[in-house]
């Protein structure tokens, strides 16, 4: 049950407001989100809000990764170990990987252009939209979040910035993701040699292959929380101007109200 009622349809909506999460159309840099899909297939759509797209080609990604032990072949290409980067490779599968991992980039971008023409037309129409939903299981309502405290979280624990910013459905997925990489790379175990100054061990117990996931993964995760925050305020800032003034505007005077976007 949410607090939207209209007696008839738009054509286009800036944002909706669910027992899962916020989602909204908002300007986004083509280039950025393609450079994220170039870092992770998948990220550049989830960036977009294209969550089964999304979360499509990320699980792909991981898969087939780890059939062609490609993060391992970069690994020894980084060391100069060319020819143990050749053998590590599997050839059966590294020719499904190539075409998928550019239709990832490409889709991505072309993606993100058409949204931002969405999002344009959008905004002229300026469409009413729900800020206010509840259910048996949840409570999700549109308000103004720290964008600082949304990275500081994604930055203490992949997620938390997610979940800080009601985004439940991502939340859920980065955090098994996260489990997934932290179990088969044996960070922690690892991290603790490191502690404990046994830089030996440290590095014997890592794996390569997974380790690698794991940069990409936590920088995406402290980059779309600040960013979700961000335009999340530009959406309460929006939402309260158009309240004001179709409640509070004097007829017959024209005036504008400025939103401030802390």
């Amino acid at each position: 049950m949410d607090n939207f009622r209209t007696p008839h349809r738009n054509r286009r909506y800036q944002a909706y407001v669910s027992l899962l999460g916020t989602t909204q159309i908002h300007f986004r840099n083509p280039y950025i989100v393609a450079c994220w899909s170039m870092a992770f297939p998948g990220f550049g759509h989830l960036l977009l809000n294209k969550y089964l797209r999304g979360y499509a080609l990320v699980t792909w990604e991981m898969y087939i990764n780890q059939k062609i032990h490609l993060n391992l072949a970069m690994v020894h290409s980084f060391n100069g170990q060319f020819q143990a980067a050749k053998e590590v490779l599997n050839p059966e599968f590294v020719m499904l990987y190539i075409p998928v991992y550019l239709f990832a980039i490409w889709d991505s971008y072309r993606t993100s252009v058409d949204l931002n023409k969405v999002y344009v037309l959008a905004e002229r129409e300026n469409a009413p939209f729900n800020t206010f939903s509840i259910g048996a299981l949840e409570i999700n309502y549109l308000d103004k979040r720290k964008p600082w405290l949304a990275a500081l979280w994604s930055a203490a624990v992949p997620s938390m910035g997610q979940l800080y910013l009601h985004r439940i459905v991502l939340a859920v997925s980065v955090l098994i993701f996260t489990i997934l990489i932290i179990d088969g790379s044996n960070f922690i175990l690892s991290l603790h040699y490191l502690i404990l100054g046994d830089l030996r061990r440290s590095s014997a117990v890592l794996d390569a292959q997974w380790l690698l996931y794991l940069p990409s993964m936590y920088l995406f995760n402290i980059y779309e929380s600040y960013t979700n925050a961000v335009e999340n305020n530009k959406l309460f800032n929006k939402d309260l101007k158009n309240f004001l003034l179709r409640n509070y505007q004097p007829k017959g005077r024209f005036f504008t109200i400025r939103s401030r976007v802390d």
